[in-house]
């Protein structure tokens, strides 16, 4: 994947999406706490419901789309959107256990670890990193390791939701850099529609193998499970998706570290949970990493936008 810095110019509608994920996403973690019902079945149906409500405009208005992926010349891009959904299913059964098993402040700030994997992948795909990238690694790990080191003294419980948040990290760089891929030429609509109807699938496959309740649920879960479909996943990720058409996955990576904060306060605020002191100092640690990490290795070069597909239409501002 050679540098390319051909990507749109930013504008404000991109401005106002991501500034709306951001918002979005921060009420993530406290709605999955608040949730009672299996970190799963929520996973599931934060999926199924978004596809169900996003499916009948993109079969409607995106037919010629669906038909261009499954053209030969297009199937590169669908199975970028395939893996992405696979990714998106590794980071939801790994990142929502963790907001149960551990605090909001940590599960979120955790999984904020996203850009320093987007990072070592970048690597991975043989771009030279700048030292200074490394140093913020190395930064960001350390303030993991105090950030759990704190849960430590708590119960295993909270050490195992650490775990599971900074394994939520690594799977959502992998989504985000197939998903940046795959907006190159797909429109917001069929790239979420497929990516979440994929994510959707795996996971119901996991709850049906693991014999997880994914009904029965009382009042108040269903409407956290609402809350999070309309906020979180066609707020948050959706949003963030559009936005892949203009950022790159390492600026979207870092732009979702501000969920941290705001997810903090919800859960302080919302369900009382007061982040340690300890906890507070490894988490700012590893804010600070990841930033260097993302400013750092600005300059190592922009992937290159992908041909678009023949007989798609151009995307759309949807």
């Amino acid at each position: 994947m050679s540098p390319s810095s051909d990507r749109p110019s930013l504008d404000p509608l991109t401005t106002g999406a991501v500034g709306l994920a951001v918002v979005a996403i921060s009420s993530s973690a406290p709605l999955i706490a608040y949730a009672a019902a299996p970190a799963l079945a929520i996973a599931l149906w934060r999926n199924l419901l978004a596809v169900a409500v996003l499916s009948p405009f993109a079969l409607v208005r995106r037919r010629a789309e669906f038909r261009a992926l499954m053209a030969p010349a297009g199937r590169r891009e669908g199975l970028f959107c395939v893996l992405s959904g696979v990714a998106l299913a590794g980071h939801f059964a790994t990142w929502v256990p963790s907001a149960q098993l551990t605090s909001v402040a940590a599960a979120t700030a955790l999984g904020a670890t996203q850009p320093v994997w987007q990072g070592l992948i970048a690597r991975a795909q043989g771009r030279r990193l700048p030292t200074v990238v490394w140093v913020g690694v190395a930064v960001a790990v350390g303030g993991a390791v105090i950030a759990t080191g704190a849960d430590v003294g708590i119960s295993g419980r909270a050490v195992a939701g650490d775990l599971l948040a900074v394994t939520g990290g690594m799977f959502a760089a992998v989504y985000t850099a197939f998903g940046e891929r795959a907006r190159a030429s797909i429109s917001t609509t069929t790239y979420t529609t497929i990516c979440y109807g994929i994510c959707a699938a795996v996971l119901l496959v996991i709850c049906l193998l693991g014999g997880v309740r994914t009904v029965g649920f009382d009042e108040r879960t269903w409407l956290a499970i609402l809350a999070l479909v309309a906020g979180a996943q066609l707020l948050g990720h959706s949003m963030f998706n559009y936005a892949l058409h203009k950022i790159s996955a390492t600026t979207v990576s870092v732009l979702v570290l501000l969920e941290a904060p705001g997810a903090a306060l919800l859960g302080w605020a919302w369900l009382h949970q007061v982040p340690r002191p300890y906890a507070l100092l490894g988490m700012a640690l590893l804010l600070v990493g990841v930033v260097v990490v993302v400013v750092g290795g600005s300059g190592a070069g922009r992937r290159a936008t992908p041909t678009a597909l023949p007989a798609a239409p151009a995307p759309l501002a949807d």
